[in-house]
């Protein structure tokens, strides 16, 4: 008997675990039944759309391994082939944008706000800020940091956009002696004085200090970065580690972390000190908001106030923020002076109108630019749109779909990456006849009128703009206006020649050389 119940229970046993085994396989299958119908509707929705053949299993992920100059010219020839272009990148898909109706549906969204996977490269770096967050910790910080852009704040960046600019024109007098010489560094180290001053309220003095260990940091991992991005077998984290550059990596990030962390804490002591000597005196809301009648305010000192010392940003929230005004106020505005620049110096005809416009604001005057010279500035900003327009600082964004969506009539599945060509868009005839053509004169209020909104993005469009586009605009101005105050530019460089490089912005390989002369003795 004993046996019997033995057996029984021996059965009963493996009756349980063969049906549990069961159930478990059961569910395993339906799960690939699942994958396998949504995977094969996405394949069948994606092909209907226009793109490379490429080959089977790999798609254009073979085409696609070359330098990055050869690179933009590939990708800029997908754009050729549609509003709405796919491609295949082995087993990944990304979608292509390059039309203004195209654009307007994908950037209009209130549902398609994440930004794509090549973006989360820079979380190391940057954290969940407000360029790579998402859902409500975007939104809430979206609508916390939007007041620190309001333009009676902005006024008081002035006055660092004058200092650095006039500094980099000092530097650049050396060279203005008829030679070509690459510009694009002294650009680059110039915008970076700026947002470290505009940001934390530090000065690095990149402009005299090139070697020192910030400035060398910021510069390595904007590389590294780029080069992940670009290279797809250092995307893996297996094979960023194997190769060593994790490592290398994360010594950029401990310089660049433990530098924004020690400002933080220096300037919320500040902070607090400076609140309790104003709670001592009288000041209305607005002059509080402004700073009238105290020190200029970083952003880092509004980030602090918003705080509420802790309470709704912690100081690693703070961090975030602050380094992702470097990272996009940094390189963005160095591309787009470079180009404006550059175009100055192709164009001598536009060139001279400019410096009639500011020799009729400044005369012989070397005094620093107000923001009411800005506001005068009409044609100027206008040929600066207009650089921003051929040469954009940043010519593909991209987004991640959460849900199917419908642009121009075909339906592109959820889980999809989009690549937004604003490089392209731009260079839509309908919108920009004789695209080609550099005419500022496209920037004046009755032709702008007349475009499609969605035409011109250079600071991308809709809920996800670039907030701080009004920053760097004011930015540009002061600095290629100092420019060609002092100097005439000559560019010999043809602009089909030009070795574009998209990266996370739109370089020339081998840098811009120009030549400067003297305006004045």
């Amino acid at each position: 008997m004993t046996w019997l119940r033995n057996r029984a229970e021996w059965l009963a046993d493996h009756e349980v675990g063969a049906t549990l085994m069961n159930i478990i396989l059961a569910l395993v299958l339906a799960v690939g039944i699942s994958w396998f119908i949504k995977r094969r509707r996405k394949v069948w929705l994606l092909n209907q759309l226009p793109g490379p053949k490429g080959v089977p299993i790999l798609g254009s992920a073979l085409e696609v391994n070359c330098d990055n100059v050869e690179l933009f010219r590939l990708i800029d020839s997908y754009c050729d082939m549609g509003e709405v272009v796919r491609v295949w990148f082995g087993y990944y898909p990304v979608v292509i944008l390059t039309s203004p109706r195209a654009f307007e549906a994908l950037l209009s969204s209130q549902k398609h706000l994440d930004k794509s996977t090549d973006y989360e490269y820079l979380l190391p770096w940057l954290g969940t800020g407000l360029l790579t967050s998402t859902g409500s910790k975007w939104h809430s910080r979206r609508k916390l940091l939007t007041p620190a852009f309001h333009f009676s704040i902005l006024d008081n960046f002035v006055d660092v956009f004058n200092r650095q600019s006039s500094k980099m024109v000092s530097k650049l007098r050396d060279n203005a002696n008829g030679e070509a010489f690459d510009i694009f560094p002294f650009i680059t180290l110039c915008t970076l004085d700026i947002i470290c001053e505009a940001a934390m309220g530090r000065c690095v003095n990149a402009q005299d200090r090139e070697d020192s260990e910030y400035v060398r940091a910021v510069k390595r991992i904007n590389y590294l970065i780029q080069r992940r991005i670009m290279i797809v077998w250092q995307q893996p984290d297996f094979m960023f580690r194997l190769l060593g550059i994790k490592k290398e990596q994360d010594a950029c990030l401990a310089v660049l972390h433990s530098f924004t962390r020690d400002v933080i804490r220096e300037r919320r002591e500040l902070h607090r000190e400076t609140k309790a000597r104003e709670q001592q005196q009288e000041h209305s809301e607005e002059e509080r908001l402004l700073g009238k009648g105290k020190r200029r305010l970083a952003f880092l000192d509004l980030l602090l106030e918003a705080s509420e010392d802790g309470k709704v940003l912690s100081d690693e929230d703070i961090r975030e923020e602050v380094d992702t005004f470097m990272f996009r106020g940094h390189d963005t505005t160095s591309s787009g002076i470079n180009w404006a620049l550059y175009l100055m110096g192709r164009h001598p005809e536009e060139q001279a109108r400019v410096q009639e416009e500011l020799d009729s604001i400044f005369g012989d005057s070397d005094r620093p630019v107000t923001m009411e010279d800005l506001r005068q500035m009409k044609y100027t900003e206008n040929c600066i749109k207009e650089s921003l327009r051929l040469l954009p600082s940043v010519p593909f964004i991209g987004r991640k779909l959460k849900e199917d969506i419908v642009i121009n009539n075909q339906r592109i599945p959820g889980g999809v990456n989009f690549s937004l060509a604003i490089y392209k868009l731009h260079r839509n005839p309908e919108q920009f006849p004789d695209p080609e053509k550099f005419d500022p004169d496209r920037f004046l209020p009755e032709n702008a009128a007349k475009r499609h909104p969605y035409a011109y993005v250079p600071f991308s469009a809709g809920p996800r703009n670039c907030i701080g586009q009004k920053f760097a605009l004011l930015e540009e101005k002061v600095v290629v206006s100092s420019v060609l105050r002092n100097f005439r530019v000559v560019s010999d460089i043809p602009e089909t020649d030009l070795k574009l490089t998209g990266e996370l912005i739109l370089r020339p390989r081998g840098g811009n050389p120009i030549k400067l002369l003297p305006r004045r003795s």
